[in-house]
């Protein structure tokens, strides 16, 4: 079992070795539920993270956890308020697929989980599939709506909220808070410093450093899950990259998950002594031990042997199941204890960027225009560097460790347990023409229709724009904001990107209501961005005024800050007093006027006298391979699109345990792994999947071979899966 008194000691080691093995994080969801009996359950789901959590009036807590891939193209209930909390690792948060979540909820457990209590909100990954929002500006990129994108989206939310309720274990909810300098910069300065000196004198930095953790610790096997909220940009990943990824945010949700497995499940696997800083030991990330040569070194021409007689496997058909079976993680997954399942949740990201080097001219290698982020006029010229630059997945690789480093730190060391009330508050309010007070100059004043300035079409350093377009009126104007309590955490849904500024003067106004009187000071109050819906940006009023990127992207005009602050407050209000809310009007449900563009597979086919899964390209008899090396494998492949192998695998990379026996060691989820799906032609009926392993610095020497799989279409539209191996290879 973990001990919550061990140091966390090690972590340089252990980071080295989960990122040897972890790659870009595929999209998942992460569910936590939490009720107050006071009942606390959280609900996690691979790509989706739920927290759910129930109140009744006693101390108790109960605690349950799910994950569920979302990769894209009943019984007595306890008494008591419950909340659910999804963290996507997806772009952004939908408010179709918030509205049809709601709907099939609402028919499996009646009005147990609702608008009011569900918030689902996305970490802003640019990498991740497209098409699930019901507004054309945001689906205009993937040829219009995608219903794969869609359905894989709802049916993972909804699975990892059933497993989390399904989980509910009576536990405890911890809170830590602390500082992490060097993971964000600010990516728009003259916008920030257009906010008053006397309020910038207040703060230290011109981001929000604080990561705010939050750890489950289940009453009989310990800690079971964590969530964090810390602000930057999920664009550690450029624009040019075509992988899904779950990018810094994503991945690191993914090392923490492997980190606390290879330190407590370590059952059955290779234990590495590690010396470290605190003198601790810690167990390598799981991976399967290669038994068959007892001396790696001494009998390298016997593994030679071994591998030479395991040719590439022709491909041949297969059920689904086959590769759901072989995803690395399921066999995490013990019956006896629960799983363990991460969240790295979104804040107030809005002028955050991960790429922390600045942004520079690519023509000169000079810096760009501080006031416009321009060279010589040309915004598509200017890119922010990441701290691994040139290499984007050192950039992504090392942003995330950054943040993972932090969440394991305040994992390890969090006390202050959270205790007291569990509520929440929820209204639809339509933006477009909302009358705000103004306290400062006691008078009134409207937000707007929503609108785009000018700079929209500039992008930002992190993606820039590569031409102007004019800007319509197909935008949300009824938006839904949502207000968590749970004990003295204080969650505030926002549906969209907060600047550092803009976040920092919600939060303020939050906390002075919920701690005005004789109320206890002691409050974190927390910003998750991007949930329920997406609108876009919100900056201060002054920085609207210098129309930066945020500035142009906040849709209902300069007043619009100050129209959430003003209805959070009520939402605070209600809240500590008790007192309902009016629902508002409800948001237009737009799913049957969805249009798409995006043409659909017509067939899959291999030259003549090949199979689906037989290798292209192989690697070279005899190969040995060391670490560091790539290892690149092309099979005759057929579209991802005809199956998203949910809860399954594209790619394996295998390791002989004994004759016969081949037992996967990474898979499509890892850091090291890469597939990539091409055609030779737009329309070619025949495909390639290239497969590329880099060998981890850590990786157990042996004998290996890389295994697709994937799912062909007919002409008469039946879709059949296969699978293929390439020829066992070496690394010493």
């Amino acid at each position: 079992m973990y001990s919550s008194n061990e140091k966390i000691g090690g972590i340089k080691e252990a980071i080295q070795r989960i990122l040897d093995g972890s790659m870009k994080r595929l999209p998942r969801l992460s569910c936590s539920v939490l009720q107050n009996v006071s009942v606390s359950m959280w609900l996690l789901a691979t790509l989706l993270l739920v927290l759910l959590v129930k109140c009744s009036g006693e101390s108790t807590t109960l605690i349950g956890l799910g994950s569920y891939d979302i990769t894209g193209p009943a019984g007595r209930e306890p008494q008591g308020k419950s909340l659910v909390f999804v963290n996507l690792d997806a772009c952004m948060a939908s408010q179709i697929v918030t509205i049809k979540v709601i709907e099939r909820l609402k028919a499996r457990y009646g009005d147990l989980y609702t608008e009011e209590n569900v918030g689902i909100s996305g970490i802003h990954t640019h990498a991740g599939p497209g098409g699930y929002l019901q507004y054309v500006v945001y689906i205009i990129t993937s040829l219009g709506f995608v219903q794969q994108s869609f359905d894989v989206l709802v049916d993972g939310i909804e699975k990892s909220i059933i497993q989390a309720h399904e989980n509910l274990r009576p536990g405890s909810v911890f809170i830590n808070t602390g500082e992490l300098l060097d993971a964000s910069i600010n990516r728009s300065p003259s916008g920030y410093l257009n906010n008053p000196e006397e309020e910038r004198r207040k703060y230290k930095y011109d981001t929000d450093k604080e990561m705010t953790l939050l750890k489950f610790v289940d009453d009989t096997w310990g800690p079971v899950g964590s969530f964090n909220w810390f602000a930057t940009h999920g664009t550690s990943m450029s624009r040019t990259n075509s992988l899904i990824s779950g990018d810094n945010k994503g991945a690191a949700a993914r090392f923490m998950e492997d980190w606390y497995n290879s330190n407590v499940t370590h059952k059955g696997f290779e234990i590495i002594q590690s010396v470290t800083d605190s003198g601790a030991s810690y167990y390598r990330v799981p991976r399967r031990i290669c038994n068959i040569i007892p001396n790696y070194h001494e009998h390298r021409k016997k593994l030679m042997e071994l591998a030479s007689s395991f040719r590439s496997s022709p491909g041949r058909p297969v059920t689904r199941a086959l590769s759901v079976s072989k995803r690395l993680r399921s066999s995490f997954r013990q019956a006896e204890r629960p799983q363990f399942v991460s969240a790295f949740c979104q804040s107030n990201c809005g002028d955050v960027s991960p790429n922390v080097l600045g942004a520079f001219c690519i023509d000169t290698g000079l810096p760009c225009d501080f006031n416009q982020s321009t060279c010589n006029g040309r915004n598509e010229l200017c890119y922010g560097r990441g701290p691994g630059y040139p290499d984007e997945f050192e950039s992504t690789a090392s942003v995330v460790k950054r943040q993972f480093k932090k969440a394991a730190e305040l994992f390890e060391s969090a006390s202050e347990q959270l205790k007291g009330k569990v509520g929440y508050r929820h209204s639809y309010i339509d933006f477009s023409d909302l009358s705000v007070r103004l306290s400062n100059v006691n008078e009134s004043v409207r937000t707007c229709p929503a609108a785009m300035g000018f700079a929209f079409a500039a992008g930002t350093t992190d993606g820039p724009g590569a031409f102007d377009f004019t800007q319509g009126d197909d935008q949300p104007s009824i938006l839904p904001v949502q207000i968590f309590q749970i004990g003295q955490l204080v969650i505030l849904n926002v549906p969209g990107e907060f600047t550092t500024m803009a976040g920092r003067r919600l939060r303020q106004a939050v906390k002075e209501v919920m701690t005005s009187g004789n109320k206890d000071s002691n409050v974190h109050v927390v910003i998750a961005g991007l949930t329920n819906t997406y609108s876009q940006y919100v900056t201060t009023f002054e920085e609207y005024q210098i129309q930066r990127y945020e500035g142009a992207s906040t849709l209902y005009g300069p007043h619009t800050l100050n129209a959430y602050i003003q209805e959070f407050k009520k939402l605070a209000s209600s809240l500590i007093s008790d007192q309902k809310v009016e629902p508002g009007p409800q948001p237009p449900n737009l799913l049957d006027k969805q249009i798409s563009l995006l043409t659909p597979v017509v067939m899959d086919a291999t030259p003549l006298g090949l199979s689906f899964g037989d290798c292209k390209t192989d690697v070279p008899p005899g190969s040995i391979f060391k670490r560091g090396d790539v290892v690149t494998v092309m099979f005759w492949s057929a579209c991802p699109r005809n199956d998203l192998m949910t809860e399954g695998t594209y790619a394996l990379v295998e390791i002989l345990q004994s004759d016969k026996n081949w037992e996967p060691a990474y898979d499509d989820d890892d850091w090291c792994l890469k597939f990539k799906w091409s055609r030779p032609s737009k329309l070619s009926t025949r495909s390639y999947a290239t497969i590329e392993w880099e060998i981890p610095d850590m990786v157990v020497s042996g004998v290996y071979r890389i295994t697709h799989f994937g799912a062909s279409k007919s002409l008469f539209g039946s879709v059949n899966h296969f699978t293929g191996s390439s020829a066992a290879f070496t690394v010493t």
